[in-house]
C-alpha cells in the first residue's frame, strides 16, 4: 500500500513513522510547505513542498492529512478523487458543510475515510466509555484540556488559531467521548469565550467553554485554553456523573499541561458507585507514538477488510457540528439549536 503524509508537525511526523514501520505500507512521500527537521528515518523518504505534485507523482493508495485544519476538506476530496483512501486529522473541516462534503465524496466514490480521533484507540479511554455506559444515564460530563503553552508550543497554537479555535481543535475529541457515552441526539449548545492575548487575531479567542444538552437530558461542558497566561492547575478534568455514581480519570499530576504525552495519558480510572469505589489501574498505557501506530493500523485494516465506516464518519461530523455551534455561540452570544445549525 503506497502512502504519503501531508503536514509534518508533531502529529504528521508521528503518523509518518507509524506508516513507515507498518509492513503492509510503503511510505513513498512526505509533504510540507517548508523544510522541517525530521527523524533520520524520514529523511530517506522523498520530500515534496506541494501536495498536488506529491499526489500526481507518488500515485498513493493512502493519503494521511495532518496539515492545518482549513486545508483538510479540500485535500481529502482531492486525494479521494485521485483514487486514494484517506486518514485525516481532526477536525475533519472548519465548517459543517465542508465536513459533509468530504463524507459524501467518500460514500460516492467508495473510499475509506478515517478521522483522527485518537482516544478511540486508547484502551484507557475505551474503558472509561464502557464504565460510564454501565452506570447508565442521564449524564453530566465535565471535561477540559487547558494548555499553559509557551515558546514553540505557543507559536504552534497561534498558527492554529489563524483558522481554528481551541474549543474546536481540541473539543472534538472530548465531545466525541460524550456522544459515545450518551448515545443520544445533541439538542443545543451554548458557548462563552475570551481573547486573552494581543498576539492573536482580534476576532479570535484563546479561551472557550461549551455547554451541550442532549435529548435524553444529559448535559456536558468542555473548556479549552491555550497560552502562557493559562493556569497549570486543574488543567485536565475528565469526569462523568450519573444517578448511579461517577467515573473519573485520575491524571498523572507530574505532567505539564502542554506535554502532548499527557493529553491522552491516564493515571487510573476511579469508578464511584453509591455502595463503594473501585480504582482501575492502567499500568501498560500506550504512549503517543504507539497510539498513532494503532490509528494507522486501524486505517489499514479498514481498507484491507473493507470495514463499514459509516458510523465513524457520521460521528465525526456530529462532534464537529457541536464544537462549531459552540464557536458560533461564542461569536453571536446566542444559544444554538443544533437542528437548525449548518
Amino acid at each position: 500500500m503506497r502512502a504519503i503524509v501531508i503536514g509534518l508537525g508533531n502529529m504528521g511526523q508521528s503518523h509518518a513513522l507509524a506508516l513507515q514501520a507498518n509492513s503492509d505500507v510503503e511510505l513513498v512521500g512526505v509533504v510540507n510547505r517548508s523544510k522541517v527537521t525530521l527523524p533520520e528515518t524520514l529523511t530517506k523518504v522523498p520530500f515534496y513542498s506541494n501536495f498536488k505534485t506529491a499526489l500526481d507523482t507518488c500515485n498513493p493508495d493512502l493519503v494521511c492529512i495532518a496539515s492545518y485544519s482549513d486545508s483538510h476538506a479540500d485535500y481529502a476530496i482531492a486525494a479521494m478523487n485521485a483514487g486514494a483512501d484517506v486518514f485525516v486529522e481532526k477536525p475533519l473541516a472548519t465548517n459543517v458543510s465542508d465536513a459533509k462534503r468530504v463524507v459524501e465524496t467518500a460514500q460516492k466514490l467508495g473510499r475509506k475515510l478515517v478521522v483522527g480521533y485518537i482516544l478511540r484507540h486508547h484502551p484507557s479511554w475505551i474503558q472509561l466509555v464502557e464504565q460510564a455506559r454501565a452506570l447508565g444515564g442521564p449524564y453530566v460530563f465535565r471535561m477540559n484540556l487547558n494548555q499553559q503553552s509557551s515558546g514553540d508550543t505557543w507559536d504552534t497554537h497561534k498558527a492554529l488559531m489563524q483558522t481554528t479555535s481551541p474549543i474546536v481543535d481540541c473539543g472534538v475529541h472530548y465531545v466525541d467521548v460524550m456522544c459515545q457515552i450518551a448515545i443520544s441526539e445533541p439538542v443545543s449548545v451554548h458557548g462563552i469565550g475570551l481573547r486573552l492575548s494581543d498576539e492573536i487575531a482580534p476576532d479570535m479567542y484563546n479561551y472557550g467553554q461549551l455547554q451541550v444538552r442532549f435529548a435524553d437530558g444529559s448535559v456536558g461542558w468542555y473548556e479549552a485554553g491555550w497560552g502562557p497566561m493559562m493556569s497549570n492547575t486543574a488543567h485536565f478534568v475528565k469526569d462523568i456523573v450519573s444517578p448511579n455514581g461517577a467515573v473519573s480519570i485520575v491524571d498523572k499530576s507530574d505532567i505539564h499541561s502542554d506535554d502532548v504525552e499527557g493529553h491522552t495519558r491516564v493515571g487510573s480510572i476511579l469508578v464511584h458507585r453509591i455502595d463503594g469505589d473501585e480504582t482501575i489501574t492502567m499500568p501498560d498505557e500506550p504512549g503517543h507514538q504507539e497510539l498513532c501506530d494503532r490509528e494507522q493500523a486501524f486505517v489499514i485494516n479498514a481498507i484491507q477488510n473493507n470495514i463499514d465506516l459509516s458510523a465513524h464518519m457520521n460521528d465525526a461530523v456530529q462532534s464537529l457540528k457541536i464544537c462549531l455551534a459552540a464557536d458560533e455561540s461564542i461569536r453571536s452570544g446566542k444559544i444554538i439549536q443544533l437542528g437548525d445549525f449548518e
